[in-house]
């Protein structure tokens, strides 16, 4: 058995589902407990046991008579959540046959309706009403229990239709068994089956599985009910249509529609005409007349008894404390402006509990969430409106979920912010997280969202250092600031920034030593020197490139002995400056050093190269630019003297080499 501290597990109550109900005892108190544990499959991850946990501390806030509390929250040794409810030694409704006592059955279900009335308006969807979830105390009151917290979106992939027992399949609605979304007359709808339930002893759909049995109450025409029983048909028809429109809107409306239901009693001649009818035989035929005429003299001593009946049980399933004498009259609708006590407790108990004001509140903020109206305008925005709704009714079961979807929203919308000099608008974003925080997760949330917030400015310093942006790092180190790092994870941020490049600097490359530049306006890093005989002929080997035809300046000898880079005409070491590669030749190997490494490189512009040290040595060349010249781009500017003494500045065939041209790269930070 599982391991929970402060209670000792002493026998399994039974298994389901969703879960594993053991009989604990309680050591702190000496009293017996139910413990419900949910299986491994159903809570199958931290999400999954938190939300579990946060809808049952909800369910636990519920102050109704005739819905179980819950003791305690918790979890396993081994990590499942559970809570912890009284026991119900007198059984579920499940094991009772009501279908003589219809008094009782309309006591029930008006029991249940008060309860879910309740719930609804406080946002809660039971979600699993049946017969087996609804217990007995001592005082033989009907008690809702078991809330369907497992059954709700977001808890595994395992938990489908498929995947329920047919205990519960045979009260849910169409579009539960469909697996959509359900509210407050899925409860209804599921009620109505109950109902049908108790009055005639079997549901009114059957089946042998779980699919199966879903598949009829999604397909199956509303059944027809016993002859003795068709005053009730109409409250059927409403309480399981097929869609959500086509049922009781709220409890009070289906509480209303039973009330108008006539009682048995009080038809006698009804129910005992619709039951000889059944009979053919000339003998019953008699027997039943005689009946009828008992019955006839006897209505009106049945109508009183009835009604006295119903006024007594009632009585007893109303809490002791807030019992008052009955007063007679139409129900009224229940006005939550009044603080004056009701007449009759008994009907505040059984009228619908008002919808929680934060409601409306919260489905401000979805929409405006939608329409991107996240702070402003004033007045119309998702942060007043949670707000608002946190103040209103912290309890309502869908705020949690909204406050966070709004607080991820803010996160988003500082990280867009972060590093842009945008301070005042960073530290407004941050006051409004906190509030947000503190009205639920508190610190932990915060600490979170600032992890988040570290590691995006983290990976833009990354990104500043790659592009040698000293003041982009500078502005991240304020927003750090503004955020509330520690000093020391400002201090990590700080040092990374200093080792900054500064126009200069000299760069590292896999390429070779590069010199960090300012020209027009931004940060480029240029090779320190011409590209070598060597790496050409690396590149050359590896894309197979042919060699351009190199023509020397002013000579025709280009035509009886051709030229290219590896025999210019001269002798070359490895490490000169490579000729007779033609502009196209060289944007090729730019192209070809980009795609092997994590950088993008380029010829340089006339500005670039300018404010570029050289530091070739030896025989000194002219080098491609990526300037077109005269707005045509088959001819390329280069730049430079050579050692033909040639000037900068000439415009060159893009498809040939010359002996006193070569070129480097510029690297694009």
């Amino acid at each position: 058995m599982p391991e929970i501290p402060g209670y000792r597990l002493l026998r399994i109550l039974g298994h389901g589902g969703m879960s594993t109900v053991y009989l604990g005892q309680q050591l702190s108190l000496g009293r017996e407990v139910a413990i419900k544990v949910m299986r491994q499959e159903v809570v199958t991850d931290e999400i999954g046991r938190r939300r579990f946990e946060n809808e049952a501390r909800t369910i636990a806030r519920l102050d109704h008579p005739h819905i179980v509390r819950i003791h305690e929250v918790g979890r396993t040794e081994e990590g499942q959540p559970f809570y912890v409810m009284p026991v119900f030694p007198r059984g579920h409704l499940g094991r009772r046959n009501l279908t003589r006592d219809e008094g009782r059955v309309r006591e029930i279900v008006e029991v249940l309706l008060s309860a879910l009335a309740y719930a609804h308006g406080r946002g809660v969807v039971h979600r699993d009403v049946k017969a087996e979830n609804v217990l007995f105390d001592e005082a033989e009151r009907p008690m809702l229990t078991d809330f369907g917290i497992a059954l709700r979106r977001g808890y595994g992939s395992r938990v489908t239709t498929a995947g329920v027992a047919v205990g519960s399949t045979a009260y849910m609605a169409p579009e539960q068994a469909r697996g959509g979304d359900v509210d407050l007359r899925a409860d209804l709808y599921s009620l109505g089956v109950l109902t049908w339930e108790m009055l005639t002893g079997s549901l009114p759909y059957r089946a042998n599985d779980g699919l199966s049995m879903a598949l009829k109450h999604v397909q199956d025409p509303i059944p027809r009910l016993p002859p003795h029983l068709a005053q009730w048909q109409r409250f059927f028809d409403r309480a399981l249509g097929k869609s959500p429109g086509e049922r009781f809107s709220d409890a009070q409306e289906m509480l209303e529609s039973m009330r108008s239901v006539p009682h048995a009693q009080k038809q006698p001649l009804r129910a005992a005409i619709a039951r000889l009818r059944s009979r053919t035989g000339p003998r019953q035929i008699a027997i039943g007349a005689v009946a009828i005429a008992a019955l006839v003299g006897g209505i009106a001593l049945l109508a009183q008894l009835d009604e006295r009946n119903a006024q007594r049980r009632l009585a007893e399933l109303t809490p002791a404390a807030t019992q008052t004498p009955a007063t007679a009259g139409p129900a009224t609708a229940l006005d939550p402006t009044l603080g004056a006590p009701e007449a009759d407790p008994s009907e505040s108990l059984l009228r619908a509990a008002p919808e929680s004001a934060a409601q409306g509140f919260i489905d401000a903020a979805r929409r405006q969430l939608q329409q991107k109206r996240l702070i402003a305008p004033a007045g119309d925005n998702a942060y007043e409106s949670v707000m608002t709704a946190w103040r209103t009714d912290p309890s309502h079961i869908g705020l949690q979920d909204t406050s966070g979807r709004v607080f991820s929203a803010l996160l988003e919308d500082t990280e867009q912010h972060l590093g842009k000099g945008e301070e005042p608008a960073i530290r407004d974003l941050m006051s409004r997280m906190t509030r947000l925080a503190e009205q639920d997760r508190g610190s932990a949330q915060m600490t979170q969202a600032r992890k988040r917030l570290a590691t995006t400015l983290s990976t833009r310093l990354d990104q500043a250092q790659a592009k040698a942006d000293r003041n982009a790092a500078q502005r991240l180190l304020a927003s750090a600031r503004t955020i509330g790092l520690d000093n020391a994870q400002i201090a990590s941020l700080q040092n990374r920034a200093g080792k900054i490049a500064q126009p200069g600097d000299r760069l590292a490359d896999t390429i070779g030593d590069m010199t960090l530049v300012q020209a027009g306006g931004k940060l480029v890093a240029v090779s320190r020197a011409s590209v070598s005989r060597s790496e050409y002929a690396e590149f050359a080997k590896a894309t197979n490139r042919a060699a351009a035809l190199c023509r020397e300046k002013a000579s025709l000898l280009r035509v009886l002995a051709p030229r290219t880079w590896d025999a210019p005409g001269f002798e070359q070491s490895g490490g000169q400056p490579v000729v007779c590669v033609s502009w196209q030749d060289a944007e090729a190997y730019a192209r070809w050093q980009s795609q092997r490494g994590r950088y993008r490189y380029r010829l340089p512009t006339a500005t670039e190269a300018q404010a570029a040290a050289r530091n070739d040595g030896g025989k000194p060349v002219a080098e491609w630019l990526n300037d077109c010249a005269g707005g045509s781009c088959t001819r390329r500017m280069t730049s430079g003297r050579s050692w033909r003494g040639a000037g900068g500045g000439r415009p060159l065939d893009t498809t040939r080499g010359y002996d006193d041209v070569g070129f480097r790269l510029v690297r694009e930070m």
